[in-house]
C-alpha cells in the first residue's frame, strides 16, 4: 500500500479477518463495543484478539457516548491504540476522555450537509484525529456502519490541522474516487468489505486495500 494511504478496517471480531486486513496492508483494526451493532464484540473477545493481532496494527476501540465507568472498565481488559468516539460526545467531553485515559481520541463527525462541518474545527481542536461519517439516518438503529456515502464535494479542499479519515459507504468501486475527490490519506469501512451483515470476507478485504492502492 502506498505510504500516503491507511486503510482502517472496523467491526472486526475473528482471527481470520484480523489476519486478512494485516496480509492486505491495514494500517488499523476496529473493535466495536456498542450492543445493538451486529459487529459488537465483549471485552473478553477483544482482549483475546487484541493480544493475538499482528504486530503493527492499531488497534482502535468504537464506543457511544461512553461514561467513565465504562471506559475504566474496557480499558482495564483490552489493550486498545486509540479510542474513537462515535456518539453525541461534544468537544469538551472528547478532551476529557483524552486527558483522562491517556490514550489517543478520534471523534467521529456525521455529515450529511454543509452545515454538520461547522463542528468541525471545535473537534479538531481538541481530537487527535477526525473520523468523517455519513450522518445516520433518522430511523437508523446505528450510529455507523450504514453503508451510506455522503457528498465529498463538501470536504474537497478543506485544510485541515489534524490527521483525518473518511469513512461511509466507501467499497471497492467507489474508494479511488473518494481518494480523488477529497485528497484524503486514510480510509475507515465496515460493510463495504462484507458479505453480510457483521461477516466481513476476507477477499473482500484484500480487493478493496488493492483498490485503494490503485
Amino acid at each position: 500500500m502506498p505510504a500516503d494511504i491507511a486503510v482502517k478496517i472496523c467491526g472486526l471480531h475473528d482471527q481470520t479477518n484480523i489476519d486478512a486486513a494485516a496480509a492486505a496492508g491495514a494500517r488499523y483494526i476496529g473493535f466495536v463495543f456498542f450492543e445493538r451493532s451486529p459487529r459488537a464484540v465483549t471485552f473478553e473477545q477483544a482482549a483475546a484478539l487484541a493480544v493475538a493481532a499482528p504486530v503493527g496494527l492499531a488497534k482502535v476501540g468504537l464506543v457511544v457516548n461512553p461514561d467513565d465507568a465504562f471506559l475504566t472498565d474496557l480499558l482495564n481488559v483490552v489493550p486498545l491504540d486509540m479510542i474513537q468516539l462515535h456518539g453525541s460526545e461534544t468537544p469538551a467531553r472528547v478532551a476529557e476522555v483524552r486527558q483522562k485515559f491517556g490514550l489517543p481520541v478520534m471523534k467521529a463527525v456525521g455529515v450529511a450537509d454543509a452545515s454538520d462541518l461547522a463542528q468541525l474545527d471545535a473537534y479538531e481542536a481538541v481530537a487527535d484525529q477526525i473520523l468523517l461519517d455519513a450522518k445516520p439516518p433518522r430511523d437508523a438503529t446505528l450510529p455507523g456502519g450504514n453503508g451510506h456515502t455522503f457528498d465529498w464535494g463538501l470536504i474537497a479542499g478543506r485544510l485541515w490541522t489534524k490527521p483525518w479519515m473518511l469513512a461511509g459507504g466507501l467499497t471497492v468501486d467507489n474508494v479511488g474516487t473518494a481518494i480523488a475527490r477529497t485528497g484524503v490519506k486514510q480510509i475507515d469501512l465496515s460493510s463495504g468489505v462484507e458479505s453480510a451483515p457483521g461477516v466481513k470476507d476476507p477477499a473482500l478485504i484484500a480487493q478493496f486495500v488493492a483498490a485503494a492502492q490503485a
